[in-house]
């Protein structure tokens, strides 16, 4: 008798699912953080020096510079700003959504720092002796005249006293005050009576020069030849009586919007530390818009073909699927929004990739389903087989995947981390509802009787259903047909071996197309108004005074370009090619740069290092626990044959080389592991069944047998999988098609390792010690007798 109300239940759950994402979804992707990539900003990571030799740089230091920088990022307006400490000496600056992005790079490169000086750069002391003035050329010494009386700059001023005036002639003008009139007082007094005997020059000895964060080497006499608008100096007003007064006035070449910025500065507080760039990104607004709409056309794409796919495969367990696929996705985005998460184009990535390897336990259970029906079971008890057998490979696969992309996190550089943040979430989130709401959907519908004597809703054919009467184990069959991938193991390895050798001596000879990742340098990508050619932008840049190394067009329309430097480049060549070539062909706005200091690079390289070799340990300490040490070595050996496919190709196509491609790297060891424990999960528990196992071919029809039977699991994941990434290399933002390209290629490689090298290699290496080590498994008998 059919039990109704457990199908009403089903559907009453649709309709609660249903209802909670539609009335809660829009809200929650409107309160969700977008990166610099999704929305345009830009990101810079400083290194902190000591200002003197004998300060001490610790945390609290580090801690005050932070508030500074905040304060003065406020004076911008920015809602969405992130400022954190990196390690024992560095500050990263994450701002989103600003316009001006020049301006606010300047204004958190200022130190802030006000000194008073003489026209020949010398400090001035509070004290009763004179000043004299040295104006020869060959003199660099710009200490004070004496060691006596403390120096007289900014720490004498009140703090917050500045403010934006006009003075007497209408000009903006900004006041200050100091803190005690006395000193002001004999400083403008020493000023006042100086005197220059010795040389002749064309201006005034009696200037007091004012200085915003002088640097050594800095002069007034150079300063005083450049045009108004380019001097580094802030005011030089002459100063011809002592000034007992509190107010200071600031004289100057000023806007109004000028004197009001320097005012918010001053009052911001000056830093206490040096900051030196080390990496810089930038990104424009249309940029940003652009790859986010590109990114999630391309991913509802792949997602749907993957809908479409399980419930074309599986039936009704294939709706379930798309249906707990669904709540997946909207949990993802509920949890990351509540921790509050910054969501990056990897991250979306990540998101996509995530639906395809979530889709991967309701395959592992579903094909888990399909073969205990095929033996002759009832659908209850397949389903009950089927989902108990299938949990232990689930999490055992999951698990290696896990490890993966937390060794990302750790190694990844912010938006690498971004990508592995989602990738976490959704490996955790997948397992919830792939298993745990898979089972209670589909279980509703296997308890409630209905699909009874009806093996079609799973897909299979009731001819491929033997009696259960039969002790013969179901001869496992893919397409109708098995195959003996045994026999023919020698021919996988020669031909595995003929690729690593060519993919070796590929990489000896040509090497990578290396990004400024690994290598420093810089780089602008430009989104044009029409079809560019490279050798156009490559002239542009030339008659500007630039030596591009490469130039790239790209896009669908070729419509952007993508320029790479050698040399770092400052942050007033950087204004000064988002003016000119953001002129020649859109706007600055559509510039984008990143540029990497030699510092960074060389630690991205060792880090990509350090992720791969610790991904690889845990792998085997994790693999050797739960299964053997030759398990975990073969398994080893496979994902370092898929990783080094991905490098042998990205040297053949010359495609850029860079931090993304790592992030793909270790999300295919990851992958590549979990597609090998599926497997060897197939091979512990036939080898369980058989008990002992004495002769190599009683182990190769094992292997066999295990392959044949995780064969359609292998590819229908690898084929959901690939749905997404392929999607993201042909629909997606130019920014990630390399990403795309090496998930692609690694997910390929994947699956044939996994089939091809992992299990065979296990077979030979595992086989060639039965005489001395036979293979055996037996159950603990339970003892007998009285219990005490």
């Amino acid at each position: 008798m059919i039990k109704r109300g457990r199908i009403v239940a089903f559907f009453l759950l649709i309709l609660l699912f249903a209802g909670t994402i539609s009335t809660t979804i829009q809200g929650i992707t409107k309160d969700i953080r977008l990166g610099l990539d999704l929305q345009g900003g830009f990101e810079i990571l400083y290194e902190v020096t000591p200002i003197e030799e004998d300060q001490d740089l610790n945390r609290d230091v580090l801690e005050d510079t932070v508030e500074l920088l905040t304060n003065r990022v406020n004076v911008l307006g920015i809602s969405e700003t992130n400022i954190n400490i990196e390690g024992e000496d560095r500050i990263r600056v994450q701002l989103a959504g600003i316009d001006d992005q020049d301006k606010a790079r300047e204004l958190l490169s200022t130190s802030a720092r006000l000194s008073f000086r003489t026209i020949d750069d010398d400090q001035i002391r509070i004290n009763d002796k004179p000043l004299s003035l040295e104006m020869d050329e060959e003199s660099t010494d710009t200490s004070p005249d004496t060691e006596e009386g403390e120096i007289f700059d900014g720490n004498d001023l009140v703090e917050g006293s500045a403010s934006q005036e006009f003075g007497p002639s209408g000009a903006p003008i900004v006041t200050l005050k100091v803190k005690d009139a006395n000193d002001f007082a004999s400083v403008t007094e020493k000023v006042k009576s100086l005197v220059n005997s010795d040389v002749s020059v064309p201006y005034s000895p009696n200037a007091m020069v004012i200085w915003m964060d002088y640097q050594e080497g800095d002069s007034f006499v150079e300063e005083l030849q450049k045009p108004a608008d380019e001097r580094k100096y802030i005011s030089a007003p002459n100063v011809d009586q002592t000034l007992m007064t509190n107010n200071v006035q600031i004289n100057g070449d000023f806007t109004k919007e000028e004197a009001q910025e320097l005012a918010k500065i001053l009052n911001a507080g000056s830093l206490p530390v040096n900051m030196e760039e080390l990496y810089s990104n930038s990104v424009g607004a249309q940029f940003g818009e652009q790859a986010m709409n590109k990114t999630i056309l391309a991913g509802s794409i792949g997602i749907g073909l993957i809908f479409v796919f399980m419930m074309l495969y599986y039936r009704l367990p294939g709706v379930v699927a798309t249906i707990t696929l669904s709540v997946y996705i909207y949990l993802i985005l509920q949890v990351f929004e509540w921790m509050n998460g910054v969501l990056t184009l990897p991250g979306i990535a990540a998101l996509v990739l995530g639906v395809g390897m979530a889709v991967d336990a309701n395959i592992i259970t579903y094909e888990r389903i399909k073969e205990e029906l095929r033996s002759g079971k009832s659908t209850i008890s397949a389903f009950k087989a089927g989902n108990s057998r299938s949990l232990s490979t689930i999490l055992d696969a999951n698990i290696t995947t896990l490890l993966a992309a937390i060794v990302l996190f750790s190694f990844g550089t912010s938006s690498v981390k971004g990508f592995a943040t989602m990738l976490i979430l959704s490996i955790i989130v997948s397992f919830l509802t792939a298993v745990y709401g898979s089972r209670l959907l589909l279980g509703l519908w296997v308890n409630s009787k209905a699909l009874n004597k009806k093996p079609g809703f799973f897909g299979v054919r009731q001819k491929d259903i033997q009696d259960i009467a039969d002790d013969e184990e179901v001869e496992p069959k893919v397409f109708g047909r098995s195959f003996d991938f045994v026999k023919h193991r020698n021919k996988f390895f020669a031909i595995s071996i003929l690729l690593v050798v060519f993919g070796v001596g590929f990489i000896s000879f040509t090497g990578l197309n290396v990004g400024i990742d690994f290598t420093s340098g810089s780089r602008v990508q430009i989104q044009a108004d029409n079809s560019v050619t490279a050798e156009d932008v490559e002239q542009d840049f030339q008659d500007l005074g630039y030596a591009p190394k490469k130039v790239v067009a790209s896009g669908d329309n070729k419509d952007v370009a993508v320029v790479r430097f050698d040399k770092v480049l400052t942050k007033e060549e950087i204004a000064e090619i988002k003016s000119e070539i953001g002129k020649q062909y859109s706007s600055a706005e559509n510039v984008s740069t990143s540029v990497v200091s030699s510092i960074v690079g060389e630690e991205l390289v060792k880090n990509a290092i350090y992720s791969v070799l610790i991904a690889s340990i845990g792998i085997i300490i994790y693999v050797t626990i739960r299964f053997e040490i030759y398990f975990a070595l073969t398994a080893i050996v496979a994902l370092l044959h898929d990783a080094f496919f991905i490098v042998a190709l990205f040297s053949i196509t010359k495609l850029e080389f860079d931090i993304t491609i790592i992030a793909a790297i270790l999300t295919i060891v990851g992958y590549s592991v979990n597609d090998t424990i599926v497997t060897f999960d197939r091979i512990r528990e036939n080898l369980k069944k058989k008990k002992r196992v004495k002769t190599f071919k009683e182990l190769s029809e094992i292997v066999n047998r295990s392959l044949m039977q995780t064969l359609a699991r292998s590819i229908n994941t690898v084929l959901t999988v690939i749905f997404a990434a392929l999607m993201l290399l042909l629909f997606g933002a130019t920014s990630i098609t390399n990403f795309s390209f090496a998930l692609v290629i690694g997910l390929l490689a994947g699956t044939y390792s996994s089939l091809f090298i992992a299990a065979q290699l296990w077979l030979v290496w595992r086989g060639s010690m039965l005489k001395k080590k036979p293979i055996k498994y037996e159950e603990k008998k339970k003892p007998s007798g009285p219990q005490v």
